[in-house]
């Protein structure tokens, strides 16, 4: 009697006595093939970018190398500060005026910011987050601030 029986996909599976004696049906043994290793492979390495691109949120500040800025952008003068004492309550605050109205930034828990002319584009500074609100802008102009903060 053959002990080594083929199965579809070209497995095979062994009709040991034990097998017989206990009426189980013998086991396929596990084919380890190119394709399984490639998918392997695949999903750790896209598992280690997820991990890699995690940032941790700092807390208590706008970030590293965050400075203040006055520059002209796209024909604009945009100034951002970071305020100090009561003011700067909030976490990575900013005092940002696009020719000299207020422009409202916000930070995300991931540490991006952005800004009240496109909050669903996220910007890894504060200048970036302000220049892009000005190329969206174009030739539109901010509204003066009304209310209170």
């Amino acid at each position: 009697m053959n002990p080594h029986v083929s199965l579809t996909g070209g497995q095979t599976a062994d009709y040991s006595a034990a097998s017989v004696a206990t009426g189980r049906p013998p086991t396929a043994k596990p084919r380890v093939t190119r394709r399984s290793v490639g998918l392997i492979l695949l999903g750790a390495a896209c598992s280690a970018t997820a991990v890699l691109q995690i940032r941790p949120f700092e807390r208590g500040g706008p970030g590293p190398g965050a400075e203040a800025f006055d520059e002209t952008y796209l024909g604009r003068r945009i100034v951002g500060t970071l305020p100090a004492g009561p003011e700067a309550a909030g976490v990575g605050a900013w005092q940002v005026t696009v020719d000299g109205e207020l422009l409202h930034l916000m930070r995300r828990a991931d540490g991006t910011y952005l800004s009240m002319v496109d909050h669903y584009a996220a910007h890894p500074t504060a200048l970036a987050a302000v220049k892009a609100a000005v190329a969206e802008l174009g030739d539109q102009r901010l509204r003066p601030h009304e209310g209170g903060r």
